[in-house]
């Protein structure tokens, strides 16, 4: 690298803010208290500069407008929050209106639904839903995909349906960790999904799903694995889950498990993953 050449940027592509609202808040169970609290930018910011990361893409948990006004405030007073994944609701007939308004927010990048939750698990599939997703592209926005290993079927038809959509799948599609079983149906469903290269894929989210209390490193790697080899080195984000995260971890031991296993990748994959695939994919 030339002497006077910046150094390539690192971005947290997944972490949220919220003032701790329990009944706004109810997915954050008993069992979770230790995230029973407000997370603030303030709270964030000290964590980037002591791992190295310049700036942080912050994603919506609560299915609202509301929510899009909150996370673009913070965003507006706090140069690191480099972009917002909002929310819209794609099945509204006056959702190109909300768009076309939307588009004031530069710091806005795209959109996403708890698809994880729905009942209908093949609610991406709906022709109202479709739809919504169809208008995304001419205003330039990305959509991150939320859900559980039993709709990656439904997501490679959804992603395959909308070949000039950018799309991120979200913590790797949550698989099982805690079993500590890898199991085959969830390898050959990444592969499958992974085929379609407009869909990028956020490493993240994997202490959460793991045995929160005696997870190790090594319980990972499969994963990892498996998500290098399906999406290569150019369509891979890293991501926090601060602060979901710390049900299981600290912000240190999560970047930590993540440095280590990508230490062995060269100089342009490893600046690829940390940052550079996140610029490229929000358009920072």
């Amino acid at each position: 690298m030339a002497q006077n050449e910046p150094l390539p940027l690192r971005i947290d592509a997944h972490q949220h803010f919220w003032n701790f609202d329990p009944i706004r808040d109810s997915w954050i169970t008993d069992e979770m208290k230790v995230i029973k609290k407000d997370f603030l930018p303030g709270d964030l910011q000290p964590l980037l500069q002591a791992n190295g990361i310049d700036g942080c893409i912050t994603v919506q948990v609560d299915q609202s407008e509301d929510e899009n006004d909150y996370l673009l405030s913070n965003a507006g007073q706090h140069d690191f929050i480099k972009g917002v994944v909002g929310w819209v609701n794609l099945q509204d007939p006056d959702v190109e209106r909300r768009l076309e308004h939307l588009t004031k927010f530069p710091k806005l990048k795209g959109f996403r639904h708890i698809l994880q939750g729905e009942h209908d698990r093949a609610l991406m599939l709906k022709p109202s839903f479709k739809r919504g997703i169809g208008l995304l592209k001419a205003y330039g926005y990305t959509y991150d995909v939320l859900i559980y290993p039993d709709q990656l079927g439904y997501t490679s038809e959804f992603v395959a349906a909308f070949p000039d959509q950018p799309f991120v799948l979200d913590h790797i599609a949550k698989p099982h960790i805690k079993d500590r079983y890898i199991t085959d149906e969830w390898k050959d469903a990444m592969r499958a999904v992974a085929a379609h290269p407009n869909l990028y894929c956020k490493i993240s989210g994997m202490v959460t799903e793991a045995d929160w209390y005696h997870w190790k490193p090594e319980h990972f790697r499969v994963y990892l694995d498996t998500v290098v080899e399906a999406f290569g080195t150019q369509r891979i984000l890293y991501g926090s889950d601060w602060p979901v995260c710390l049900v299981a971890a600290s912000y240190q031991q999560v970047f930590g498990i993540v440095k280590d296993y990508f230490s062995t990748f060269s100089k342009d994959e490893q600046d690829a993953f940390f940052g550079g695939n996140a610029i490229k994919f929000y358009k920072l």
